[in-house]
Order: C-alpha cells, then structure tokens, then sequence
C-alpha cells in the first residue's frame, strides 16, 4: 500500500550503479518498492547483495554510505529519498541485516533566494536488527508486532524509528536483570547465612553478597558477548570461531559435561581455570570439557578478593539460572541479541553491546551491603523516579552516547588546532574529526587513484580527496600527535569517555594510515591505544571493572587471527582505583615512579598468572613505600 507509482521500479542488478568506492563490498542490488508515508517522506525498500561474506561484519561503514548515496540519488534514479528498509544478505550466510537507514539533508539558501538541499557531509545514521536462522527474533518480533497486527493503520518514518530504538530494548533488558540481581542476592544470602565455612570465607576475604552477585552477573554477561565469536567448545584440533554460540545454554544442558550444581561444578572451574590459565602449550584444550577454552587473562576471572573457590562449596540453586518460569539468569539472557560492537551513534545495532554495562553500572552501582534493603523499599514502592532519585542521591550519573561522542570530538578539534599551531585551519579539522567516517572508503579510493597516476598507469582521475589538502600534507604530524595523546578521565565511572576516545582515535588515524603508509590492523590500534593513550581513576571499585571489560570487550570484537587469539591485557594499572582529588606530592621521587612505571608496563602484557602475581607484589610494594614518603 501507499507505493509511489510515478516512478518505475525497475531493479538495478550486477555491479550497474555501484560506484567505483563501493565495489570491494557491493555485488549487487535491487530496490523492490517505495512507500510514501502520509508526511510525504519516502522510503524505498532494498535487498543489497554484499561481495563477500567478511563484508557483512567487517564494512558497515561503507554499507551506510552506500545507501546515503542511494538516498541522495548518487547511485540508481537521481531523487532524493529520506530513508531506506534495507536487507543487507552476505553470500553462503544463513544470518541477514535488516537496516533502517536515514539522511538528514540540509537546506541552504543561495543569494537569489532559492532553497537548496545540502547532504554532503552529512552522515547517514543506520538501526540495524541481525535476523536469520541462527539469531534471536524476539526483539524483532516485540518490536514490529504492533506495526504488522493493525493492518489498518499506515505507519509513517517515525514509527519506523521507534521500532528500530535500541533504547527500549536495552530499557526492558535491564529490568529483567534489575530483578536477577534482587533474586541472586537474596538466595546467595540465605546460602551465606546458612553455612559457617563460607560465611567464614566472606568475613575474612571481605566479600559480602551485593559485590560477588554483581560479579558473577558480570562474567555471565561478558561470556554472552565472547560466545557470539564461535570461541567456546571448539574441539581440539579444530579453529577458533567453529565453537558453540549459545555455549552456555549447552552447558547448563549438559552437553558439555555432567554435573550436580551448575555454579560450583560448571562456572567456577570456567571462570577460574578455563578462562583464567594459558594452555597455549596444548592448543587451549581444558580437559574437564573436552574441548577447547581461550585463555582470556585480564581480571574479569579472578576470584573476588582472591576467595577459595576450590575448596569453598557454593551450592546456588540450579533453578537460579534456569527453569520451567523461563526466567532464570540464562532464561533471560537466551532472548536476546547480544553483539560486541560498541559503535558511535552513526551506527545502532539493535542489540545489547558494551555499553549496555555502563547503564547497568548506573542503575546497579549505587547499591552497596548496608542500602540493599532501603534500594528493594524504592522499587516496591512503585512511584516513577524514586529509582532515579536513589541513585543520584549516591552519586551514580551515566553519560548518554551522543553527548559523549560530541565531547571526544571536540576534545580532538582541540587539541589538534593547538598542537598544529595554524598550519591547519580549525575548519579543515573539524570536517577530518566529524566525518570521517563518511569519507573514509572515498579517501582510499582516491589514494590509489593517485598512486596510478603517478606511475603512469592512468592518467587522469575523477575522484577527488574529500580531506582538506592541509589535512593530508600533514598526515604524519597528525597521526604523530593522535599517537602520543595522553588522555586521562579523572572520574571514569563505566568508562564513556575512554572508550569513545578510543573509537575516535582509531578511526582517525585508520583514514590517515592512506597518507602515512602505516598499515596496522583496528585491533593493534586499538591495543596500542589503550597501552599508551588511555588513562582512567575512579574512586569506586566496581565502575573500575565495567571500563575495563568495556576495554576488553573493543578489543575482542576487533580479534580477527581465529589461529591465535590474543590475552587480554591486564588493566590494573591503567584503570585504577583512587581519589583523584588528591594532592600532588611534595616529595615526588622520580626513581620510584620510574619503577613503577616500567612495572606496570610489563604487566599490561603478561600472560603468565605466576609472574603476574610476582608483578603486582613488588608494585604494591613501592606504591606503599612511595605512600609513605607522601606523609
């Protein structure tokens, strides 16, 4: 219904109205209707056929320009539309993207008076569901049943958009887990009180049951992530990536391996002994499951405060992750899509990523021991904003994405127009930072375009550089300058600022890697990022460890090498624990803090538990010695 006819719909097949940029991901499309809503806004409907299959995760970014040429009438019939429902199909692939994708034009106004439409440089944004045989549907079903059932009704554009909203998703997700987390820690309680042996074990470990229920959520959460990378339950011999996806739900099934008590016979040796040791020596094979586990390192699966998990039996209830309800801790999880892009608000996959964590960290961190049962009275009590109300009154704030992303973004305009001291003008940086993203696959082509030229292979080229020739003369300087950054967050919280630094500085100097010659993979980028550019202090523990498993969690979706996956690099030192409102010392002792200094470089890489011990020991002992020089 309401199909523009004036037009005719003819399918454009092949590489015919693919540009020259888009080839390398693009084998072919079709646009099979166009809808016009009762606000006159046109949405065409497309199936693009991506050119191979590393293409359908790999390039979203050239994916969302190709459309926003196609919406601007650069590619197929030369009208504008305002946006696009497109299925984006990958060969030999069971899985598809269903995208919605959407330009915002701007209009100016010539001299004689005339309105034209603007679009360049104005980046498209894209809300993606990933559909198909092997995902779940339930969030694509809840969130276009009301738009299918009433047939009556013609939905318009921002109906659309509402059905593409990851923020209901991830806002009816957190209220499941809000009520794991009461229900975890109040039987973890009861499992306490009841037991002499472990209560004595949380008495003199300093565990109480708010911190270790929010861990063990934690690790349940991050293993969802890891398990959509086929990492997990791969058989010997075999490469990673050929693992089990939903290979938690088959370990709670026992298919992995019998058991009594999911939690003390399955999870624990997991965290803490699959995960946590390298058997790099036998091909990662973790004998107690028969297959192989990476080695993941970092911290995530250290026991809390180093407690006797061998020989400390917590017996949590099988039914507490799953049963006949459906709403166990894997009940509710097994809904949902879970996707380990953390992408800037050009990119929505509508899904739980990473930065879910930070909104859990802000709902969740403000409960401690001595407040749960007044924060269970806020809930029970059922008045709007009595939640929110509590955790501001415990300081917990969380910083939406798109405020964050605005402040990496001229955070770098800044500091590039100081440090380049006028050689590049501020207007030049700012289109370099703001839309990168939309020139990159262009910038590429015309690179190798002018490479051609110069060796007399082509003589002439039609493709031009989008980047100020300022900018590209001086790529070096630049990314010499993006290289050596030093950013630190003085109140992390979940790590919002950092992680959006970190995007932005990887994906500004992957478009100069064209004029640098420096080719170096996202993943190495960002590795090197968080070695030497990042830096974060938060007075509170546990938003400590969300950033770093939000670091660990960018660096593993961009973990490519299926022969060899990579340790985690420890983060101890580099997100830390502390009070930032500390004076600085008179006393400084340089010989120390270059210790320091050098240790805590060699364990951000150390994969080995003996000497990562060994580190932190002599660490903890010149920061107490150098402490008490401070007094």
């Amino acid at each position: 219904k309401s199909f523009d006819k004036g037009e005719a719909l003819t399918p454009r097949n092949g590489i015919q109205g693919v540009t020259q940029r888009f080839l390398n991901f693009i084998s072919s499309w079709e646009r099979i209707g166009r809808y016009r809503d009762e606000n006159g806004k046109i949405i065409d409907i497309l199936i693009v056929k991506l050119e191979k299959e590393t293409s359908f995760y790999r390039a979203r970014t050239a994916q969302r320009n190709f459309i926003a040429d196609y919406l601007q009438g650069k590619v197929g019939t030369k009208s504008q539309k305002d946006a696009a429902l497109v299925a984006f199909v990958a060969p030999d692939e069971e899985d598809w993207r269903f995208s919605l994708v959407k330009l915002e034009y701007r209009f100016t106004e010539t001299p004689s008076g005339k309105i034209k439409v603007k679009a360049k440089f104005t980046p498209a944004k894209r809300w993606s569901f990933l559909v198909g045989k092997n995902e779940k549907s339930h969030t694509a079903q809840t969130r276009f049943k009301d738009l299918l059932v009433n047939v009556d009704y013609k939905p318009n554009l921002s109906d659309l958009e509402k059905a593409f909203d990851v923020e209901v998703v991830t806002k009816e997700f957190f209220e499941k887990y809000r009520n794991l987390f009461i229900r975890t820690k109040t039987k973890l309680d009861k499992i306490v009180q009841s037991d002499p042996k472990i209560q004595a074990e949380f008495t003199n470990k300093n565990i109480n049951t708010v911190d270790f229920t929010k861990k063990l959520l934690g690790q349940i959460v991050f293993l969802y992530f890891l398990q959509r990378k086929g990492w997990f339950g791969v058989e010997k011999g075999e490469p990673w990536g050929t693992g089990h996806k939903d290979f938690m739900r088959k370990l709670f099934n026992k298919e992995i391996r019998d058991y009594n008590n999911f939690f003390n016979d399955i999870l624990e040796p997991l965290f803490y002994e699959a995960l946590r040791n390298d058997r790099s020596h036998d091909d990662h094979f973790y004998q107690y499951f028969n297959c192989k586990i990476p080695f993941l390192n970092g911290g995530l699966f250290d026991p809390i405060n180093n407690y006797d998990w061998v020989n400390t039996d917590i017996v949590i209830p099988n039914e507490i992750f799953s049963n006949d309800q459906k709403d166990g801790i894997l009940d509710v999880f097994d809904l949902y899509n879970f996707t380990v892009n953390e992408e800037e608000p050009l990119e929505k996959e509508v899904a739980l990523d990473p930065e879910l964590l930070g909104k859990i960290y802000e709902k969740l961190n403000a409960i401690r021991e001595d407040n749960f049962d007044e924060y269970v009275s806020v809930l029970n009590s059922g008045k709007k904003g009595d939640e929110s109300k509590f955790n501001k009154e415990y300081g917990v704030y969380y910083t939406p994405r798109e405020i964050v992303h605005y402040m990496c973004q001229e955070s770098l305009i800044n500091y590039l127009e100081t440090e380049l001291n006028g050689k590049v003008a501020r207007e030049d940086i700012e289109q370099f930072v703001r839309f990168a993203d939309s020139i990159i696959e262009a910038e590429e082509i015309a690179t190798q375009k002018d490479a051609k030229i110069a060796s007399g292979e082509q003589k002439d080229t039609s493709y031009k550089h989008y980047l100020s020739e300022h900018i590209i003369e001086n790529a070096t300087t630049i990314d010499k300058l993006l290289d050596e950054v030093k950013i630190l967050d003085p109140a992390v919280g979940s790590g919002a600022f950092l992680v959006g630094m970190l995007h932005e500085i990887v994906k500004l100097r992957k478009l100069l890697s064209n004029y640098t010659g420096q080719k170096i993979s996202t993943y190495d980028l960002k590795k090197h990022t968080i070695e030497n550019s990042l830096y974060g202090v938060d007075i509170d523990a546990g938003a400590v460890e969300i950033c770093k498993l939000r670091f660990w969690l960018s660096l593993v979706v961009d973990e490519e090498d299926f022969k060899d996956i990579k340790p985690l690099p420890n983060l101890d030192y580099k997100i830390v624990c502390g009070n930032s409102l500390l004076t600085f010392p008179q006393n400084w002792n340089s010989e120390i803090e270059e210790r320091i200094a050098n240790l805590e470089d060699q364990l951000f890489s150390e994969t080995n538990a003996g000497k990562r011990k060994k580190i932190r020991e002599e660490l903890d002992k010149l920061i107490q010695k150098r402490n008490k020089k401070e007094r």
